[in-house]
């Protein structure tokens, strides 16, 4: 299974990270309604679940393979200590708040609801959150896992980032 992806990311890396974003984000917020909220079939949001989708392939899936790439090519260093270091601030710095902030905005939007009073309420929390998860496991990532495979590594602990970002999102934390 892991050589028949791997196959489809040499061949359309985008595309393939994009189609493996949209069902773990979608998993997330099913796993959020489901497990946590305990919501049964019948009271489940689709429309919350294709949000989630949508925005883990449309967005997040294109962006970090682009974002893991730049890192490689750019951030490299004396040795790999500290080129980890600096590929996981640059991560936590720059990428973070700005995807924090279009997920909210985003969300906000497919919502019907204001992007500024949502990142009002729920940035500061939620960018918190994740400097708790975020850096030890994007510290790993980069120093052990192959660059192809990063951002399956993170759509796959995203099950649990997804499902509390869907709760946050929802104001169900």
């Amino acid at each position: 299974m892991l050589r028949w992806y791997q196959s489809k990311l040499a061949k359309r890396p985008i595309l393939t990270a994009s189609i493996t974003s949209a069902v773990l984000f979608g998993s997330g917020d099913v796993l959020a309604q489901q497990a946590v909220d305990r919501r049964g079939l019948e009271k489940h949001d689709f429309s919350r679940t294709g949000r989630m989708a949508l925005y883990g392939g449309a967005v997040f899936g294109p962006v970090a393979t682009v974002w893991f790439g730049f890192l490689q090519r750019h951030v490299v260093l004396k040795n790999t200590a500290t080129t980890t270091f600096a590929r996981v601030a640059c991560d936590q710095i720059l990428f973070a708040p700005v995807q924090l902030t279009c997920f909210l905005s985003s969300m906000a939007i497919m919502e019907g609801t204001s992007p500024v009073e949502k990142w009002k309420a729920s940035f500061a929390p939620a960018y918190k959150a994740n400097l708790f998860v975020w850096p030890f496991v994007q510290g790993a990532n980069f120093a052990f896992v192959p660059l192809e495979l990063r951002v399956l590594v993170v759509n796959v602990v995203s099950l649990g980032w997804n499902c509390f970002l869907s709760l946050m999102n929802s104001g169900e934390e």
